[in-house]
């Protein structure tokens, strides 16, 4: 019997695909036999997919992940950026089978914020991670611009403030579509990278050699500020200043601090309010309570307007 994770469960019945539940067991166990795989212990954290451990013939650890269904495009540009990667940065890609939403990645270990304490040593870290995985791509790659994800967020952010109940004030939405409007157009495919789209401390894991690595990329050619605006959107216990933080990750990247700043505006309360949407607390709240108190005090990576 599957373990599936409660998170899984609740979010596939409630978008009304419980018959997907039914057919998972025999997706898993096929996709073991044509794979020879050995299947282990369920991983937790997550909502969108089914992750287990998972061992190769050869004794390779892995992991199998199995997108619930109406993921196969975000998987679809997830195995893309994979590919580009090549290890570099990301988990390796060893097997896909994107038909039934399957990747076949390798095994990492503990998350970054369970094995450096220092989160300002982390912090630094968590870039230098990302700029082992940006790397020049073609337009020709199919693969969404930061200006793409821009328009998706300005469309997507009222309606999650509403949703919400309007869980964070007038004036910080207002701010994160100015943010977004920037942002769309600051885009420049001449100068766009593969980026990963969400970098924080969760999605950066130990690999085998001792460095640090990716998992879960979006996957997008955008700019670099993108990756940097997760690291600053918020760590509600980390005792920093944003501001602070977001200067220090521009002097150590090389990468405009006002682009990082807006990128970080823009994670801060698209995250705030979809995690406010799905329950995620007290991490919802506490975003939209930064969101709200750095509105009031001025949004630039100085302090000011």
């Amino acid at each position: 019997m599957l373990d599936i994770p409660d998170e899984v469960w609740n979010k596939v019945v409630a978008d009304g695909n419980a018959a997907w539940l039914d057919e998972l067991p025999s997706i898993v166990e096929s996709l073991a036999q044509e794979w020879s795989l050995t299947i282990g212990a369920t991983l937790r954290g997550g909502h969108a997919a089914l992750v287990v451990e998972a061992t190769l013939a050869d004794g390779t650890a892995a992991v199998l992940k199995v997108g619930v269904p109406g993921t196969q495009r975000d998987l679809t540009f997830e195995a893309t950026a994979l590919r580009l990667a090549d290890g570099d940065g990301c988990a390796r890609l060893l097997r896909d089978d994107l038909d039934r939403g399957a990747l076949l990645l390798e095994r990492l270990g503990a998350a970054i914020c369970d094995v450096v304490p220092d989160p300002a040593t982390r912090h630094d870290m968590m870039c230098d991670v990302a700029v082992r995985l940006w790397r020049p791509v073609s337009p020709d790659v199919d693969l969404p611009t930061g200006a793409d994800k821009a328009r998706e967020y300005s469309d997507l952010l009222p309606r999650l403030w509403e949703e919400t109940g309007q869980a964070c004030s007038e004036a910080t939405v207002e701010d994160a579509l100015a943010c977004l409007d920037r942002r769309r157009r600051a885009h420049d495919d001449r100068h766009a990278v593969l980026v990963h789209g969400d970098v924080h401390d969760l999605n950066v894991l130990q690999a085998a050699d001792g460095t640090f690595k990716l998992i879960d990329p979006g996957g997008l050619r955008a700019e670099r500020a993108c990756d940097l605006g997760t690291i600053i959107r918020c760590n509600p216990d980390a005792g920093d200043d944003l501001h602070a933080r977001a200067k220090r990750l521009a002097t150590h990247t090389g990468v405009d601090a006002t682009a990082i700043w807006e990128w970080g505006t823009i994670h801060r309360v698209i995250s705030g309010l979809y995690s406010r949407q799905i329950g995620f607390q007290p991490f919802g709240d506490l975003l939209l309570a930064a969101a709200d108190r750095l509105t009031v005090s001025g949004h630039g990576p100085g302090g000011g307007q």
